[in-house]
């Protein structure tokens, strides 16, 4: 049985400068991929689920190809920069650092749980050009992790022996979140935050000072 798209909310990937087709192609694109998977929709479930023609969706897109890239980059760019201004935010003090770093990643992921979906089941779908761009901006955030927690080692206050692990390890817990966490769950997302917080504090070494 073909799973059924449900109404699209409003996604974090949204432009203020996103026109209103534009955005109502995207929201649907992300609800049909996320329900059925990229290979397993069409551009006709996807305009048909927002009311518009096939035509709309290439003049806008160009391809279902490109809605794809379109989600998945952006996802990227939503995600590299709320750690920078996490970072340049911070405090220039290693714990301050990856806390913020820590934060900035839970609640993008808290917040576009069927965006990172996709992001993480369908980067096999690119092309290999395509790949190249999304694999170069993981890479990016993934360094953002590795410096913060390298510089916390050199100076003393993280005592990991192995910091590239340690950093590869928070990235993938705190990317996690979004394939359960629910905002009307139990947990509110700043218990989520210091939670992870937490976790993170320890996989690098961190001891509280008693």
């Amino acid at each position: 049985m073909t799973a059924p798209i449900t109404a699209p909310e409003r996604t974090i990937l949204a432009y203020p400068r996103d026109d209103a087709t534009f955005l109502l192609v995207l929201q649907n694109a992300i609800s049909a991929f996320g329900a059925r998977g990229y290979h397993g929709t069409s551009v006709r479930d996807i305009a048909t689920a927002a009311g518009v023609s096939p035509g709309t969706i290439y003049n806008h897109f160009g391809s279902k190809a490109g809605l794809l890239e379109v989600i998945m980059n952006r996802g990227m760019d939503v995600l590299i920069n709320a750690s920078e201004q996490a970072l340049y935010d911070a405090p220039a003090e290693p714990l301050a650092r990856l806390d913020a770093l820590v934060e900035a990643h839970v609640r993008v992921h808290a917040a576009s749980s069927t965006e990172s979906y996709i992001g993480n089941s369908e980067l096999r779908s690119l092309d290999v050009a395509r790949y190249a761009t999304v694999v170069a901006k993981r890479d990016a955030q993934q360094r953002m992790f590795d410096r913060v927690i390298a510089d916390g080692v050199q100076r003393g206050v993280f005592k990991t022996s192995d910091p590239k692990s340690a950093a590869r390890y928070v990235v993938t817990a705190c990317t996690a979140v979004a394939s359960w966490f629910r905002t009307d769950g139990a947990m509110s997302i700043e218990e989520l935050v210091g939670h992870y917080q937490q976790i993170s504090r320890r996989a690098v070494g961190f001891q509280e000072r008693r």
